[in-house]
């Protein structure tokens, strides 16, 4: 089936490149993006705090995934990693603006992302991958795998997504400048 092989390897090569670029904006400030001190200050609006700390925890989440995800190697932990982190993202974003639109601040492009990674999950990272070479990728393929894989990304980023939430509402913020 050289064609789905091919669609998912275009899907997981584009997705781990997204990743990557997002973890080094935030760490390196490459790719027109703020470094890690603009990435501390974005972090800290977000109500991710302490902001610097989890400015590197999301990077890092981010390059393991775009590593795992390229690659098509231990598919359902770069899904469940990439999922995760994305959802985070994307909530925090939402939260934040009052939005879910990116034109108003919202999270729209990271839960998007959140969704494609997951469904990854879903179909296994097809025949052009490392997980295909070990004999991983039928098994991969199995959507209890891929459920398994957004189950703990959905379970994980509900402990950020709720300390978020509680950051970010008016009374916290009054009590942090006041």
């Amino acid at each position: 089936m050289m064609g789905p092989d091919i669609g998912l390897l275009v899907v997981r090569a584009l997705l781990g490149f997204v990743l990557f670029a997002h973890a080094t904006q935030k760490l390196l400030g490459w790719f027109h993006g703020p470094g890690l001190g603009g990435a501390t200050t974005v972090f800290e609006a977000l109500g991710q705090r302490p902001g610097r700390r989890m400015a590197v925890l999301a990077s890092l989440c981010e390059l393991v995934a775009a590593v795992l995800l390229a690659l098509g190697i231990a598919t359902p932990v770069g899904v469940a990693v990439g999922t995760g982190t994305m959802l985070v993202a994307g909530a925090a974003s939402t939260m934040r603006s009052g939005s879910r639109w990116n034109t108003g601040g919202g999270g729209e492009y990271p839960l998007v992302l959140a969704v494609v990674v997951a469904t990854v999950g879903f179909t296994g990272p097809g025949g052009y991958s490392v997980d295909a070479v070990l004999g991983l990728a039928t098994l991969e393929a199995d959507v209890r795998v891929g459920a398994i894989a957004a189950a703990v990304a959905i379970v994980v980023a509900a402990f950020p997504i709720v300390r978020t939430r509680r950051e970010l509402r008016p009374e916290t913020r009054v009590a942090r400048t006041g």
